[in-house]
Parts: C-alpha cells; sequence; structure tokens
C-alpha cells in the first residue's frame, strides 16, 4: 500500500511540474493570430534540438526553466522552429520550418527571434546566451521598451 501511495504522490508531482512547461506551437500563423488576440509577441526558437549542443543546453538552461516559463506564458506565444537530425517530422513542417529559416536568415542555432503578430522582428537572438533565464528575459525585455 506505501508503494502505491508513494507512486501516486510522485505521479501527481511530475503532472505538477509539466502543467508549468511552456506550449510550444510549430505553426506561426496559428502563434500570431493567438498573440494578437492575447497582445503578446511571439518568439521562434529555431534549433536543431538533437544535434546541436548549444542549442540542447540553451533549452535545458533556459528555455525550461521556471523563470522563464513563468516569463512566457504572461508575454509570449511561443514557437519551436525545429531542424533535427534524427526525430521525425512530416514534410509539410520541414518546408514550413525552412521557408521561417529563409526569410528571417537564420544562419545557425540556435536563433531566437521575438517577432510582433504581424511578424515585424523585435529581437534576434543568435547563439547561446550564458545567463540563464534572467539574461535572456533582460535581453528580450530590454529590447521591448
Amino acid at each position: 500500500m506505501k508503494k502505491l501511495i508513494v507512486a501516486l504522490l510522485a505521479c501527481c508531482a511530475i503532472a505538477q511540474v509539466r502543467a508549468k512547461d511552456a506550449t510550444w506551437l510549430t505553426d506561426l500563423s496559428q502563434a500570431e493570430a493567438q498573440a494578437k488576440s492575447e497582445n503578446k509577441l511571439v518568439l521562434m526558437n529555431f534549433t536543431g534540438s538533437d544535434w546541436c549542443p548549444w542549442c540542447i543546453k540553451m533549452e535545458k538552461e533556459t528555455l525550461t526553466q521556471p523563470e522563464f516559463t513563468d516569463y512566457a506564458k504572461k508575454n509570449l506565444v511561443l514557437v519551436l522552429v525545429d531542424f533535427p537530425a534524427h526525430k521525425e517530422q512530416s514534410d509539410a513542417q520541414k518546408a514550413a520550418n525552412k521557408a521561417l529559416a529563409a526569410k528571417y536568415g537564420i544562419d545557425g542555432y540556435p536563433t531566437l527571434v521575438e517577432v510582433k503578430p504581424d511578424g515585424t522582428v523585435v529581437t534576434k537572438q543568435v547563439g547561446y546566451l550564458e545567463g540563464g533565464p534572467k539574461a535572456f528575459i533582460a535581453e528580450l525585455t530590454g529590447a521591448n521598451k
């Protein structure tokens, strides 16, 4: 019985942690519409999620941390523009991501591009940014002033 209670508590704790995670969309037009209706900006994360060491580091040290996810929930609609080496992606998603990379002049990973709902670029952060969520949020909010 103790094992069952411990297992249930662990599941509840995991569910609470996952509920706090930020939601990353993969469709920019959907994100722009949501951002417009919620008066937020869109943040696109151009990444090689399963092969780029700096992308993985940025994800782990910044983008999944509670300080960033709390900020994002209040201020951003998030879009993952992934270029994986091993993860499966539909041909349509690959084409959409390639078009976005061309449109925003992406030539390295990670690159995070913050845009208004109409697509106007507000910030463009190329490469890994040291300092975790605090430094990244400062970069975003400094450009928004």
